[in-house]
């Protein structure tokens, strides 16, 4: 039986479970680093990826989202000219309670109500506008950091917005984000 689709976990609609006293056999996260590229440079701006609802993100989406904008950072830019960072991490344990699935199986098995189930992978949880993802960069490179952000951005599970949080006034005003 296959793993359910990311979609059945994206609503907070249960407490947070994160005690490790009742789990055994907890899954390992995915994510394999939190910090990419130059982590002690001195950048000029800095970019994030922020999530507009709340909801949780599978540890799968976070490091997929990775992937793809660090990859393109190191293609465009070079490693020690950024320095991206995930900006949460998985705390959340998924649980599944399995049933009985084929022909007639509605029929054998009702199930258990508020079953515990067993744990399947991680989540992280966001409330409305939190960061997910960060880039700090010159400013020569601030539409490759939006351009990495972007394709970030269909990989999580809510929509997403690109947000300046440290950036000159002089270079917002060029760019089109007057004031």
């Amino acid at each position: 039986m296959g793993r359910r689709p990311g979609h059945c976990y994206r609503e907070c609609d249960r407490p947070s479970f994160t005690r490790r006293r009742f789990i055994h056999r907890r899954p390992a996260s995915k994510i394999t680093s939190f910090d990419m590229g130059n982590t002690s440079g001195k950048f000029d701006a800095k970019l994030s990826l922020i999530g507009l609802e709340r909801c949780q993100i599978r540890h799968q989406a976070l490091e997929a989202a990775r992937i793809s904008s660090n990859r393109l950072m190191m293609k465009k830019v070079g490693r020690q000219n950024y320095h991206l960072r995930v900006r949460v991490k998985p705390f959340h344990h998924l649980r599944e309670n399995k049933m009985i699935a084929g022909a007639g199986a509605d029929r054998i098995q009702d199930g258990m109500r508020l079953a515990f189930g067993k744990v399947i992978g991680l989540a992280a949880r966001i409330e409305p506008n939190q960061p997910i993802l960060s880039i700090r960069c010159n400013n020569q490179y601030i539409r490759q950091a939006r351009e990495a952000l972007n394709r970030a951005a269909p990989k999580l599970p809510t929509p997403c917005k690109i947000v300046f949080n440290k950036i000159s006034p002089k270079l917002k005003r060029s760019m089109g984000y007057g004031y």
